[in-house]
């Protein structure tokens, strides 16, 4: 549930300039003009999807950068002087 509020926030946000974008588009009268202008919203639409499935997939914190950081503190740790 904690996972699925933000990820429903993002499409309904990710849907809203979309549609503004195909409005502007709608308005321009040639029809090659037109067609680009749908096929830079296609690829920006695509661009924008692969990077929000790229953020979900990648975890937050992996064990590898864990223990990286968990041997930093620890060698912090030890040039701290404990009985000064």
């Amino acid at each position: 549930m904690n996972l699925l509020l933000p990820l429903l926030l993002g499409l309904i946000l990710a849907a809203a300039p979309a549609h503004a974008i195909e409005q502007n588009c709608r308005s321009i009268q040639a029809k090659v003009e037109r067609e680009a202008c749908y096929k830079k919203q296609e690829a920006d639409l695509a661009e924008k999807r692969k990077q929000a499935a790229a953020r979900e997939a990648a975890p937050p914190y992996s064990a590898e950068r864990m223990s990286q950081e968990d041997a930093y503190l620890k060698s912090q740790l030890r040039g701290i002087c404990r009985g000064c």
